[in-house]
């Protein structure tokens, strides 16, 4: 898949169709190095690496076969 930028925040990547609770679980992984707030600040914007990202995804779609 194809993303148009190399980072994008969550509300970006749900208006091309991603879902919110994956997108958070995947924000939620301990360990992971995918996404990260852009600032301490509680309302800040989660900000997502696409190409970690796609690796993920593909992960996950290899282990659900």
């Amino acid at each position: 898949m194809e993303y148009p930028k190399e980072v994008m925040r969550k509300t970006e990547l749900e208006k091309m169709g991603f879902p919110q609770d994956w997108l958070l679980s995947v924000f939620r992984q301990h360990g992971q190095k995918v996404a990260w707030k852009s600032s301490p600040k509680p309302n800040s914007p989660i900000l997502f690496d696409t190409k970690e990202l796609e690796k993920v995804r593909i992960a996950q779609c290899v282990a659900e076969r």
